[in-house]
């Protein structure tokens, strides 16, 4: 993990889940394997469930998923928070795996999605993507989730080193619908949404 991606999700923790320390949150990170980190540092808040999911066992993982595009071992309407970095350029239907996040997300539950703009192939098992964030916006509408913010670190920012800024990286942040029946894949409207930021 980059230094630069870590910052991005603790910056998505500050301003989305200050005040909420005191609920029972329960976070999902989606390719959580510690490879020379994690985001795990940023949820412990006492009250609060963190939980490592990946494709193999390893450091941070405590749910190993069979089937990236069909989470059996989650369970629907279950996640408040739901966090990615440096895993979607890695699966090749990331769309997929985006309506798995859709419907793990429980009604107000929001998701933060880190993946690169540029950067250098690197393989792991397959390198296969670079998200801008057009291509994300599509994304959240493909899932039926509301976007809240979505950009891209075009710059080199000066507190990050060479292997943090070549990434660029791009981040979503979207939520899921109030509404407690609606149906994973439905386009989003804008004002569709029955939450509020401190749901």
């Amino acid at each position: 993990m980059h230094t630069s991606s870590f910052d991005k999700v603790a910056a998505f923790r500050r301003k989305y889940l200050a005040g909420r320390e005191n609920e029972p949150l329960t976070i999902l990170d989606l390719g959580s394997q510690d490879y020379n980190g994690s985001y795990r540092p940023l949820f412990t808040e006492p009250g609060w469930r963190y939980i490592g999911l990946d494709m193999a066992a390893g450091k941070n993982v405590e749910i190993v998923l069979r089937d990236p595009y069909d989470w059996q071992e989650v369970a629907p309407n279950s996640a408040d928070v739901i966090v990615s970095g440096q895993t979607f350029e890695h699966t090749e239907f990331f769309w997929l795996t985006m309506q798995q996040i859709a419907r793990a997300l429980k009604p107000c539950g929001i998701c933060c999605i880190l993946a690169p703009s540029t950067g250098p192939e690197h393989q792991f098992p397959v390198d296969c993507w670079r998200v801008y964030p057009d291509g994300f916006r599509a994304l959240a509408r493909y899932a039926g989730l509301e976007v809240l913010e979505c950009w891209t670190q075009w710059d080199d920012l000066p507190q990050y080193d060479y292997e943090s800024n070549k990434w660029h990286d791009s981040v979503l942040v979207a939520r899921k619908s109030g509404e407690a029946a609606r149906s994973i894949g439905r386009r989003a409207v804008p004002g569709d949404s029955a939450c509020s930021l401190s749901d």
